[in-house]
């Protein structure tokens, strides 16, 4: 079996040979197949193996159950997707599984965990895919159970592709001979390989929203909003899994796992630790860019201010400038009506004086006004 490479950003090469298109899936077509993905109503899919190889594939869980039996040293792998209650209930009482679990398997919405009870191994995954129209993540979470001739696959979500895990795996019998802890490794693997898009995605998303900030988009705050939650719970989803390898790790040698499925193991717990800095990475330049953008605005903002208390001081000044013009006009037009009335009885009709008085009055009058409103600058 070759080496694991390492590809460009990051990414890796399976260790199995890429599997051609799988088949149209059938009624007895195995755990995880693509009519798994595509059915919006319960599904159970079974796949019965020996020493690596396919050796029957149930149409039900009683016919699985049944050749499970007939195979003492068969494995089952059997995957639902959006099970109902009666159905764990089955998984549960023919393979002893711990209510606890069930009840989590049922109700989804569970964090990443890696728990054991007695020689039953619950795995919680959160799958993630980038979805490139919307320019979002879309995640969907997967419980595994392993015991020591079975796996039980429930999903919930479209992600991850389990079918293409059973293709490797089946063009590996080798690797799949290991028995069920092949097959968890094997599904750990697939998770952490469908982070790499994501990653990708994140980070393509991340740039945009750095020219747009500095743009002046007025959308961008909205934008770093929603992938700045996409990306907490892209970090809920890969964080845990650093501490769940370690815990498998951590159990080798008590549980006599094989030297080169620890190998793997490993290579996927190196992994998910740099995808999981990644996403660290990734939160704190949003919550920079977030902070910088908060800036640009505040700055933005005290800008067009600023130039409204200018606009605003301009039109204060030439406000003055009117009232001020205004005043003198009024008070020789005020002079002019009184002594335009001509009632007779008006002294100064009759006094020979009277019209250049009047102009004077208004000379005086209207240089005063002219002087004050100089000296308080509003000329």
């Amino acid at each position: 079996m070759s080496d694991r490479s390492h590809g460009k950003n990051g990414g890796r090469r399976s260790v199995w040979r890429r599997a051609p298109a799988p088949p149209q899936p059938s009624a007895a077509e195995p755990p995880g197949s693509a009519a798994e993905a595509a059915e919006p109503a319960s599904t159970v899919r079974a796949a019965l193996y020996r020493d690596g190889v396919r050796v029957a594939s149930p149409a039900t869980l009683a016919e699985t159950y049944r050749a499970l039996r007939e195979q003492p040293a068969g494995m089952a792998w059997i995957g639902v997707t959006r099970p109902t209650g009666d159905e764990l209930q089955s998984l549960a009482a023919e393979f002893g599984l711990h209510p606890l679990a069930v009840e989590d398997a049922m109700e989804a919405h569970q964090r990443p965990k890696l728990e054991r009870y007695g020689d039953t191994l619950f795995v919680v995954l959160r799958a993630a895919r980038y979805l490139d129209a919307p320019e979002e993540v879309d995640f969907g979470e997967l419980h595994v159970f392993v015991g020591p001739d079975f796996v039980i696959t429930v999903r919930h979500g479209a992600a991850p592709d389990l079918s293409a895990v059973r293709h490797r795996m089946e063009e590996s019998p080798d690797l799949l001979g290991l028995g069920p802890e092949a097959v968890l490794y094997a599904i750990l693997d697939a998770v952490v390989d469908d982070y790499a898009p994501v990653v990708a995605g994140v980070q393509n998303d991340v740039d945009e929203i750095e020219t747009e900030v500095f743009r002046g988009d007025p959308e961008v705050s909205r934008r770093i909003y929603e992938l700045s939650r996409e990306t907490v719970e892209f970090q809920r989803a890969t964080r845990p899994l650093v501490g769940m390898l370690h815990g498998l790790m951590a159990g080798f040698a008590k549980y006599e796992t094989d030297e080169e499925l620890q190998r793997y193991l490993r290579d996927v717990a190196d992994h998910v630790t740099h995808i999981s800095e990644r996403v660290d990475g990734f939160r704190q330049a949003l919550t920079e860019i977030l902070t910088v953008n908060a800036t640009l605005v505040t700055q933005q903002q005290n800008a067009e201010m600023r130039a409204l208390a200018e606009a605003g001081f301009e039109q204060n000044e030439e406000i003055k400038k009117i009232s001020s013009w205004a005043a003198i006009l009024f008070a020789p037009t005020l002079v002019g009506t009184i002594y335009g009335m001509n009632f007779e009885n008006m002294p100064e009709l009759g006094w020979g004086f009277g019209y250049p008085f009047a102009i004077v009055l208004m000379a005086v009058v209207c240089t005063s006004l002219y002087v004050i409103f100089k000296k308080r600058d509003w000329l």
